[in-house]
């Protein structure tokens, strides 16, 4: 049984996902988490307060899903292939922790400009990827499974901004066939170069 901290965070992911962090007010918190102001304020000093702790679960809820099985993967291609199908199928699909698709890509467009202090903090998440996405593509070309003409720079633009672009666009119309066709383009893509 999760505590009623617990319950709080996993509660604010859901709605941040669908509503953002400013349209989320605390009361909207407090009814879903079914927990009273004391309750709330006994465990987070603020909104802001509760922003980070969401955001350490969401972290963990995205290395769950999407780095899952990778260890076990030795070509450096082979592995960004899984997790672009880990992506896709383990964590875009999860409507259970995230029912309005990735809360990175939706508190990012929201908070950039309203809150840039907070907006920082996810995009320390994305400099990540792209530094994971460019080191196994580096590692790729030193193995020969890219020529070494490849551009990594440019292919981790690539792979990171079709994931996003995959993201965005299966929050606003959840295709799941669309989903398949983008993320599937960027595989395609990958065993071509």
């Amino acid at each position: 049984m999760m505590t009623l901290k617990e319950n709080i965070i996993n509660e604010s992911l859901k709605l941040f996902s669908l509503k953002g962090f400013v349209g989320t007010s605390i009361q909207d918190i407090l009814s879903a988490a079914k927990a009273s102001k004391g309750g709330f304020y006994n465990h987070f000093a603020s909104k802001e307060d509760l922003f980070f702790n969401v955001l350490d679960e969401a972290r963990k809820i995205w290395r769950e899903k999407n780095l899952k099985g990778l260890d076990k993967i030795e070509n450096p291609i082979e592995v960004i292939k899984q997790l672009l199908k880990n992506y896709k199928d383990r964590y875009l699909k999860d409507a259970d922790d995230f029912p309005g698709g990735c809360v990175f890509i939706t508190l990012s467009a929201e908070l950039n400009d309203q809150r840039p202090q907070l907006s920082k903090e996810i995009e320390k998440g994305f400099v990540g990827l792209k530094e994971m996405l460019r080191r196994l593509l580096e590692q790729g070309k030193e193995s020969g499974e890219l020529l070494k003409a490849v551009d990594t720079d440019a292919v981790t633009e690539i792979l990171f901004n079709g994931m996003l672009g995959a993201s965005l666009a299966y929050g606003v119309n959840k295709s799941k066939t669309g989903l398949d066709k983008s993320i599937n383009a960027l595989i395609e893509y990958l065993e071509q170069l």
